[in-house]
């Protein structure tokens, strides 16, 4: 019976380590789904912020381009009404891109898309059998 009883506690103690030993492992594994989450959090906020910065240059770049083409393009006639046009485009254009970024375009999409759904499903199906028919090739 003393045996027993010494089985019984060795068992115990065993049943206990093993608790503690996967409580343990359990919890360094949350923490490396913790760290790993936000290091992916702050690798996806970095792509974020470089892409809206990049598109920010690009609306700079549109807008440069704009007074270009007002300072050396034609300033009347039917060229210079063209060039007018162009330019004015570009100006709004890249004041858009510059003031609302990315998170801006996907609103006004967002917003597009909810207000036409028809033509947008449409739009997406279009879309989807030219990327199709180019890939295919």
């Amino acid at each position: 019976m003393a045996n027993t009883a010494a089985n019984t506690r060795r068992e115990e103690s065993f049943t206990e380590k093993a608790k503690d030993t996967a409580s343990n492992v359990l919890d360094k594994a949350k923490q490396a789904a913790s760290t790993v989450a936000e290091k992916a959090k702050d690798v996806a906020s970095a792509v974020g912020d470089k892409a809206d910065t990049a598109v920010s240059s690009v609306g700079g770049g549109m807008q440069s381009l704009a007074g270009t083409i007002r300072d050396k393009g034609p300033s009347s006639g039917v060229l210079g009404g063209a060039a007018s046009g162009v330019a004015s485009a570009l100006d709004t254009s890249g004041r858009y891109l510059e003031e609302q970024g990315l998170s801006g375009i996907a609103d006004d999409m967002t917003h597009l898309i909810r207000r036409h759904p028809i033509p947008a499903v449409l739009i997406g199906i279009g879309l989807g059998y030219l990327l199709a028919r180019v890939t295919r090739s």
